[in-house]
C-alpha cells in the first residue's frame, strides 16, 4: 500500500515516523496547515500549524486566549485498507473527534496517545476530520506539571499547551493485524522475552547490527530468542537489537536493548555494577513550540548538548516526552527518570485523572532501555493538602500500579 497524494504545499512539520517502538511502512502523516477556531461554538475563521500549540510561535498563531476549547478541521484521502488507524500522539487535554461528521473517539489525558478505527467512515476522497479540544485553565485537578494556570503565576510556572501537540497520522491495517508488542530484554540469560497480541503465525527475527541474531516461529502471542550473540546497552556502549515481526497480515519493526537495572545498599546498579547517574532536570520546553520540539533534530541535540557537559542521562521533569525523544535517549546511550506532570488541587477525580493517564504512560513507553526509573509524584506537588495517612497511600498506590505495568525498573513514589 502506498500514501495517496497529499495535498499540502510543502513537507509538514515533523516527518519523521512518530511510534519508533511499533513502526510501520505505510503511513499518511496529517501535520501541516489545518483549519483552526477559538471558543465554545464550531468555528474554522484561522490557520495552525499542526502539531505546535496555538501558544507557541511555531503554530502560527502564537496567541494564549483563556477561553479553554480549540476546534480544528483538515481533509484527506483515505488508504484502500481493511482497517484505517487514525493516531493521535497527544491532545491536551480533553479531546472529540469527529470523521465525516460522526463522532468516533474521546480521550482525557494531555500527554498520551490515543487511535480509533475509521474505515467504515471513510470514502475514497474529500474526508473531513474535525477535532475539539478543552484544557479548562482555572481547571487544577488535570495533570498538568509546569504549565501555568490561573492562581500559579510563580517563575517556575511556564506557557500552557492547548490542544494538539503531537503528530497526528494515518495508518492502513489489514484484518487480523498486529495490535500491540511488548519486549522484555533478559540480559542474564542473553534472550528476549516477548508478547505480541494479533497477527496470527508470526516470525520474530531479532538482529545487532544487520546481522541476524535469533529467530522465532510461531502461532502463539508470546515467545522467546536465546541471542547468538549478548552485548549489554548503557550510556558508553547504547547497543540496540533490531526486532522485525512478520505475518502474513502485517509487519511491524522494533528494537530493544539488553540491560538490567537494581538499586542494592543504597545504590544504583547498570548490568550488575555499581553506576554513577550524573543527570540533569529537564524540563521539555522548547523556543518557538514550548512542549513541541521544531524537528526531531532538536530532540537529538538536547541529550548530545548534555552528554557532552559530562551529563549521563536527565530527569524528565514534570512532563510526559515525545516518544521520539526516548528514542534518541536509546540510541545515543541517555538514563532516563520518567515523571508524571502532577495536578494542583486534591480531590478523588485528581487522583484517578493521574492514575488513568499514568497508567497509559507506562504502557507506551516501557520497553525503552534508556528509562530506568518511574516517578509518578514530584515533591508530592498537587498533594500537600491530602492528611499523611491519605497522601501515603495515594504514592503506594501508584508505586504498586507501576511495579505491576513494568517490574524491571526502579520506582521513586514520591521524589
Amino acid at each position: 500500500m502506498h500514501p495517496p497524494h497529499h495535498r499540502s504545499l510543502k513537507t509538514p512539520p515533523r516527518p519523521e515516523y512518530p511510534r519508533p517502538l511499533l513502526r510501520r511502512r505505510d503511513w499518511l502523516n496529517l501535520n501541516g496547515e489545518w483549519d483552526f477556531g477559538v471558543g465554545p461554538e464550531r468555528r474554522f475563521d484561522r490557520r495552525i500549524v499542526v502539531p505546535f500549540a496555538p501558544q507557541s510561535r511555531l503554530s502560527g498563531i502564537g496567541d494564549w486566549e483563556e477561553t479553554g476549547v480549540v476546534w480544528y478541521r483538515r481533509r484527506f484521502d483515505a488508504f484502500g485498507s481493511a482497517r484505517l488507524m487514525l493516531h493521535f500522539g497527544a491532545v491536551d487535554y480533553r479531546a472529540t473527534v469527529w470523521v465525516n461528521g460522526e463522532e468516533v473517539a474521546s480521550h482525557a489525558g494531555g500527554h498520551t496517545p490515543f487511535s480509533v478505527d475509521v474505515a467504515p467512515l471513510v470514502r475514497d476522497h474529500d474526508n473531513e476530520l474535525i477535532v475539539r479540544a478543552e484544557d479548562p485553565v482555572g481547571d487544577r485537578l488535570i495533570p498538568r506539571g509546569k504549565q501555568r494556570t490561573e492562581g500559579m503565576g510563580a517563575p517556575w510556572f511556564y506557557t500552557p499547551t492547548t490542544g494538539i501537540w503531537q503528530t497526528v497520522w494515518l495508518e492502513p491495517l489489514n484484518r487480523g493485524g498486529i495490535e500491540s508488542m511488548r519486549v522484555r530484554p533478559d540480559l542474564d540469560a542473553g534472550a528476549v522475552h516477548f508478547e505480541i497480541v494479533g497477527g496470527g503465525r508470526k516470525q520474530v527475527v531479532a538482529t545487532l547490527d544487520g546481522r541476524p541474531a535469533g529467530t522465532w516461529l510461531g502461532d502463539g502471542d508470546s515467545g522467546s530468542i536465546a541471542l547468538t550473540e549478548v552485548r549489554p546497552w548503557s550510556p558508553e556502549h547504547p547497543n540496540l537489537y533490531g526486532l522485525e515481526v512478520s505475518s502474513e497480515r502485517d509487519h511491524v519493526s522494533s528494537y530493544f536493548g539488553l540491560r538490567k537495572v537494581e538499586a542494592k545498599d543504597g545504590r544504583f546498579f547498570l548490568n550488575g555494577e555499581p553506576f554513577v547517574q550524573r543527570l540533569v532536570l529537564d524540563q521539555g520546553y522548547f523556543p518557538g513550540g514550548l512542549l513541541t520540539a521544531a524537528t526531531d533534530g532538536d530532540l537529538r541535540r538536547d541529550i548530545e548538548l548534555a552528554k557532552a557537559m559530562g551529563f549521563n542521562g536527565a530527569r524528565k521533569h514534570q512532563k510526559i516526552e515525545d516518544p521520539r525523544w526516548h528514542y534518541w535517549a536509546d540510541t545515543l546511550g541517555f538514563l532516563v527518570w520518567a515523571e508524571m506532570p502532577n495536578f494542583h488541587a486534591v480531590s478523588p477525580e485528581a487522583e484517578a485523572r493521574l492514575e488513568t493517564e499514568w497508567r497509559e504512560r507506562v504502557v507506551r513507553d516501557r520497553d525503552h532501555p534508556s528509562i530506568v526509573a518511574w516517578v509518578p509524584v514530584n515533591e508530592t506537588m498537587g498533594l500537600k493538602d491530602l492528611a499523611p495517612d491519605a497522601l501515603a497511600d495515594f504514592q503506594m498506590r501508584l508505586h504498586d500500579i507501576t511495579k505491576e505495568l513494568d517490574g524491571e525498573r526502579l520506582v521513586m513514589s514520591n521524589d
